[in-house]
This record gives C-alpha cells, sequence and structure tokens, in this order.
C-alpha cells in the first residue's frame, strides 16, 4: 500500500505522497471572450457536464434573444455556473459554442494537467466546498465568488498517473452509464405501459365482451355501449386563482404561520409531496374561497413545463391553497378517483398538447380545460370497480419501478465513489 499524506482539504481527503497539491489558478485562467457570430449554445447538466443546450430539455434557463454577451468556449475548456457549483454545474466542454455570462470560463495554461482527470475530479466531491465558498442566497441559487474558485485546491498527480485514471474512469463509467441507460428505459417503457393500462380501462372498462358504440370523438374511439360522452364541464367544477387575487413575495410566511401554497413541484409522480412547502398568509388563504384544497380534490398543472400533470389529494397535511400555475377540479358528479385516472390518459395528453399556448412559458387556458372530452361508465358501481383495478395494477407497476429506481441510486451511488476514490488516489489503477 503506497504511503499517503493530508490533502490540506477536508473534502479530499488523504492523497498518495507522490501527488501534488496547488491552488487551481497556478493551471487555470479565468477568460471572457466574446465572439461575434451563430455558435451553438452550450449548457451546463448536473448529470452529463457540457452539452448542446438544445440536446436536453432545459425549463429554467432561456437563451437571450442578444448572445452578444454570452461566452466562448473550446473543446477542452473548464467550464463553470457561479450560481449553481454548488449543485455541481461544472465541467470540461468536449464541445465549442457559447455560454451565457452566468458562467465562468477557464483555459488550462500549462500541460501538468489531463483534462479528463480534471473534469472527473472537479465533478467529484467539490460541490461542498463550492456551497460553503458561496454566499448570498438569492431565489434558490448561491453565487461563487471567482477570487474563491481560483484559489480553491486542486490535486494533481504525475501526468502519467493522470492518463491512466482517465482512461480507467472512462470505461468503468461507460459501462455503468449503460447500466443506467438501460434501466431507465425499463422504466420509461414500464411508465408508458401503466399509462396504455389506464387509457384502456378507463375508456374500454374491464370486460372484453361488452358491446361497443362510437363515442363520438375521434380521439376517444369506440367506447362501451352503457358509456356516456361527455365534456369536463358538465361534470365538475375547476378553480384557480383570480388575478387580482394574485399574492407576493410578502404574503409568503414561514411554515405554521399560515396555509401551503401548492405549486406544480408538489405534484410528483401522480401523488401529492409535501416535503418542500411555500405557505401564504391566513390572510390570502381566507381571501380565496373557491380555491382551499380539500381532500378528494384534484390538482391540474395549467402553465409551465409540466402542464397537463395531475393529482388527486389522498390527504392534507394542514390547510392548502393554489398558486397562479394551478386548477382544482371540484363537486363531481362521478366517482372523483374515475376522473383523476381519465386525467392520467393519452386523451387528455393530447388534449393538453393541442390546447397549450406560449413559447416560454406553456399554459392552458381554464376555458379549453373545462371542455376536454371525457367518457364514464354509466352506473357508479362500474367506475368503482374500474377505480379498483388501476389502483392494483398502478400499485404493482409503481413497485417495479420502485425497485428500478432503487437500483438507479444505488448505480449513481457507486459511479460516485469509484470517481472519488480513483481522483483522489486512496485506490490505484493497476
Amino acid at each position: 500500500m503506497r504511503e499517503m499524506k493530508d490533502s490540506g482539504a477536508k473534502w479530499l481527503g488523504l492523497i498518495p505522497n507522490t501527488w501534488n497539491v496547488h491552488k487551481l489558478k497556478f493551471s487555470l485562467r479565468r477568460n471572457d471572450i466574446r465572439k461575434a457570430g451563430q455558435h451553438t449554445v452550450l449548457s451546463l447538466y448536473r448529470e452529463f457536464g457540457v452539452i448542446p443546450k438544445d440536446s436536453r430539455d432545459d425549463n429554467h434557463n432561456v437563451t437571450s434573444e442578444d448572445t452578444s454577451k454570452y461566452k466562448f468556449v473550446q473543446h477542452g475548456d473548464f467550464v463553470i455556473n457561479k450560481m449553481k457549483a454548488w449543485q455541481g454545474s461544472v465541467g470540461v466542454s468536449k464541445y465549442e459554442g457559447i455560454v451565457s455570462p452566468a458562467y465562468y470560463v477557464y483555459n488550462f495554461i500549462n500541460n501538468d494537467i489531463n483534462k479528463d482527470y480534471f473534469h472527473y475530479l472537479i465533478r467529484s466531491n467539490y460541490k461542498h466546498e463550492f456551497r460553503r465558498l458561496s454566499g448570498g442566497i438569492r431565489e434558490g441559487q448561491w453565487d461563487l465568488p471567482s477570487d474563491a474558485l481560483d484559489n480553491t485546491v486542486i490535486i494533481i498527480p504525475p501526468l502519467e498517473e493522470q492518463h491512466k485514471i482517465a482512461d480507467f474512469l472512462d470505461h468503468k463509467c461507460s459501462e455503468i452509464d449503460a447500466l443506467t441507460a438501460d434501466i431507465q428505459t425499463q422504466i420509461e417503457t414500464l411508465e408508458e405501459y401503466k399509462k396504455s393500462v389506464i387509457t384502456e380501462a378507463v375508456t374500454k372498462g374491464l370486460d372484453p365482451n361488452v358491446e361497443m358504440k362510437d363515442s363520438g370523438v375521434e380521439w376517444i374511439g369506440k367506447i362501451p355501449a352503457n358509456f356516456i360522452s361527455s365534456r369536463l364541464k358538465y361534470i365538475c367544477k375547476i378553480f384557480g386563482r383570480i388575478g387580482f387575487r394574485g399574492y407576493t413575495i410578502h404574503d409568503f410566511v414561514d411554515a405554521g404561520e399560515g396555509a401551503i401554497s401548492l405549486s406544480p413541484s408538489n405534484l410528483k409522480k401522480m401523488k401529492m409531496d409535501f416535503s418542500n412547502c411555500s405557505y401564504i398568509s391566513w390572510e390570502k388563504y381566507n381571501e380565496s374561497p373557491e380555491i382551499m384544497i380539500k381532500e378528494g380534490d384534484i390538482i391540474f398543472v395549467k402553465t409551465g413545463s409540466s402542464y397537463g400533470k395531475s393529482c388527486f389529494v389522498e390527504y392534507l397535511p394542514c390547510e392548502a391553497t393554489l398558486n397562479p400555475q394551478l386548477n382544482v377540479f371540484k363537486n363531481f358528479k362521478i366517482l372523483n378517483k374515475f376522473f383523476y385516472y381519465f386525467l392520467q390518459t393519452n386523451i387528455i395528453g393530447d388534449s393538453c398538447k393541442l390546447a397549450v399556448v406560449g413559447g416560454t412559458i406553456p399554459t392552458i387556458s381554464q376555458e379549453k380545460i373545462i371542455n376536454f372530452s371525457i367518457c364514464y361508465p354509466h352506473t357508479l358501481e362500474e367506475q368503482r370497480q374500474i377505480t379498483d383495478f388501476l389502483d392494483q395494477k398502478c400499485s404493482e407497476i409503481d413497485q417495479t419501478i420502485s425497485e428500478k429506481q432503487q437500483q438507479l441510486e444505488t448505480l449513481a451511488e457507486y459511479k460516485k465513489s469509484l470517481i472519488y476514490e480513483y481522483v483522489t488516489g486512496k485506490k490505484e489503477v493497476a
């Protein structure tokens, strides 16, 4: 076993005795070059590093119409999002292009660092240090000062060893990534299967031999003879936050001092998630009784990137209301759980795609939503039979998905640990 020494940095721990430690500014220099003309817009993603922006959906950053202030990036430059470095938005670019002014771009100024090794190193355990160095939270983001980054400690093994570590990690990480991609495909297949099961049950019923009739709606097709074809407005009421009753930052309060203000982030995988909530004052909550949320209500996202997503409110930890991005369905004339399952179908998904307007901030008007088509069994008993069937079937599928997601988490942790152990020399490439 080789001799180790203290790196001087808690987040790096012990490193081999032959490795060097110095500050980032001695190997990299910040570069703010702008370059006129058409260039590929690049973006930083925690999962992928620096890649062309159009190759992944990015719902949080919109490319400016004027890119004259964007910074030029060459292949092999180190790029870091100064506001999200603490989340891991750092990496060495394999692309040439331009990035937002919110990014730092660094050139390597000597040949003592293998860029692939540095990419693994800086994405390993540094986000905890970047969080410590970043100051002044602003809308959930932190600014990392350039001088703090310049003086950040990096570790530099002998160059030949850097090459070996980078090649080894390229090979191992590609194996892990291939397994991850395969499991992710399995999860997506299961999600599509679940949606097809729901669509089949709520539009065709559970009896494969039942007499069918034309629904009168092209995208629904044939339905059982005892089903009714209608529009949402005839079987429920829809409510949203009225414009003049909107709220400002001054209406937000701490937990326990007001009601939950639900947002699209509280709707996850067809379930309500109250782990991260905002709260508004009781005065603002009581101002709009029509959108006070009750158990059995159904929440629907009308504005934002997740438009069309919906969720059944099975329980509430405390009083809750809506933010302006959401609508709530109430006062049902059919079984509310059946209605909820119908909202998960491709029929509603396709209707949303046709009804949505707006590019930067997509939205669906309340008037269009309430005029969406629906079909349902004539009797509550059959509606209940279908929902009971779907409760059990979806639970089984969700359990399988959960197991797959656990596999993904295990692989992600293994990959993270593997990288850290080799870039800090705690394990040696044979």
